[in-house]
């Protein structure tokens, strides 16, 4: 305990030593406590108090070279370099900063640290994510020194161009950027009040297991970008710095990773850690969130190429004309078709139909118009092959053909001329039940047919 008086050693028990004993040891004590809630350090001082309140922003997110003392108010050593650190801020004002952490106090900053005696002093400069020890003397003049061998060292490093921070905060060869780099500024609106799904590591820059996730982190969340189009994103959080998110969701270990979903708690990501997995893993967030494919009606031939193209498969339906089934029996084969665009909504395929007669170029290459009418093909445009529904035109059946075809198997054939054939722009359809076409009347009363064709004799 750091006393500020003197413990009398007089064994004397008369009441009135009692007494002043007691005042002694009150004295003591009071003085103790005193410097314990307030620290060796005052706002008179030019040495700045630090605690998890502030370090991030005093420090992490500070452009000046910083020494910082991590202390205990009780030890001797500390009391004892207590002078020489505000004699060597004040001497340094304008060109580094020096602060103190009761870390007696603040145990978890400390530990964050790696503070595991007092006083220790770290050195926090071009990276602040990884300060360094300082392993000068504890005079003055060597305090001052050392800061100044510090600024060299920090100004070297800004010439050649080296910077501090995270991995995630380096731009990578080709200048992309997938994973998205979060604070707590950021954090709300770009996670929280986001649509998309988000997996989200929380990581420290010392920690081994963070920097072996790292470029699997990184390689995952470009192959999800593209694959989940830019709906599942990959971020990350350094909470080491970003300490008040980082609290909100009670991270204790690192790497650790959270799912994020509007609407809905976070959950921990239970997957492996290799970029495969967390592939896997983010798609199938993104099947499970998405909603069911649009089934759009082929119109130009833009739909089509757009449609197939983007997709592994694009399954097409010949719907009979309207005249045949009425807008009933039309929006019962589209609710048909709608059912299993969700039904296989995790396998991101494109859903078409056109109506029989409309694309007769189409029909011609699929080989349609000899099974009649509904008709369905799946078409994989990247490999010119399809195959056709040839079951019947129902949940049970498309599901059966569907199946067989997400499997591998199913009879396949190629497309001839290894091109998509034309297709025709056409008027999309209004819902309604269609309409026979309006034939011109004529009027036969004045046309004297004995003249024209003779008369017939019996």
């Amino acid at each position: 305990m750091y006393f500020c008086g003197r413990q009398s050693s007089s064994a004397n028990t008369n009441p009135a030593s009692e007494v002043r004993m007691s005042v002694l040891l009150f004295g003591v004590l009071g003085c103790s406590l005193i410097l314990s809630a307030h620290g060796m350090y005052s706002a008179s001082d030019d040495v700045i108090e630090l605690n998890p309140t502030n370090f991030n922003r005093e420090v992490i997110q500070s452009d000046s070279l910083w020494l910082v003392e991590f202390y205990a108010p009780w030890c001797g050593h500390c009391q004892s370099l207590a002078p020489d650190w505000k004699k060597a801020a004040t001497a340094l004002k304008g060109i580094a900063k020096l602060g103190a952490v009761d870390a007696d106090q603040h145990k978890s900053l400390g530990g964050q640290y790696g503070v595991r005696g007092f006083p220790t002093i770290k050195v926090f400069g071009a990276n602040k994510n990884k300060p360094e020890e300082y392993q000068g003397g504890r005079s003055t003049q060597a305090i001052v020194d050392g800061a100044i061998n510090a600024l060299r060292a920090l100004v070297k490093e800004k010439v050649g161009g080296k910077s501090g921070g995270s991995g995630y905060s380096r731009q990578s060869d080709d200048g992309k950027k997938d994973v998205v780099e979060l604070t707590d500024d950021n954090f709300d609106k770009l996670v929280l009040e986001s649509d998309d799904v988000w997996l989200v590591e929380f990581f420290a820059p010392w920690c081994g297991h963070c920097k072996n996730l790292e470029p699997e982190w990184a390689a995952a969340a470009t192959a999800v970008k593209e694959q989940t189009k830019g709906k599942v994103h990959l971020g990350a959080v350094d909470a080491t710095v970003h300490q008040v998110v980082s609290a909100r969701y009670g991270i204790r270990g690192f790497p650790t990773i959270k799912i994020f979903r509007k609407g809905e708690q976070p959950e921990d990501y239970q997957g492996g850690r290799n970029r495969g997995d967390i592939i896997a893993q983010a798609v199938e967030l993104f099947s499970d969130s998405a909603p069911p494919p649009e089934l759009l009606e082929i119109l130009n031939e833009d739909i089509l190429k757009k449609t197939c193209e983007d997709s592994q498969l694009c399954v097409i339906a010949v719907l009979p004309h309207i005249l045949d089934t009425g807008a009933a029996g039309r929006n019962d084969y589209l609710q048909v078709m709608m059912k299993m665009a969700e039904k296989y909504k995790k396998k991101m395929w494109g859903w078409l139909w056109t109506e029989a007669g409309a694309q007769m170029e189409l029909e011609a290459s699929l080989g349609i118009g000899g099974f009649g009418y509904p008709a369905m093909a799946a078409i994989n445009a990247r490999k010119m092959k399809f195959a056709l529904l040839k079951g019947s035109f129902s949940e049970t059946g498309i599901h059966e053909f569907l199946r067989e075809l997400s499997v591998g198997r199913g009879s396949t054939a190629t497309f001839g001329g290894d091109a998509m054939p034309k297709i025709h722009t056409v008027e999309p359809w209004d819902g309604r039940d269609g309409q026979l076409p309006v034939e011109d009347e004529y009027d036969l009363s004045d046309i004297d047919l004995d003249d024209d064709f003779g008369r017939i004799e019996l």
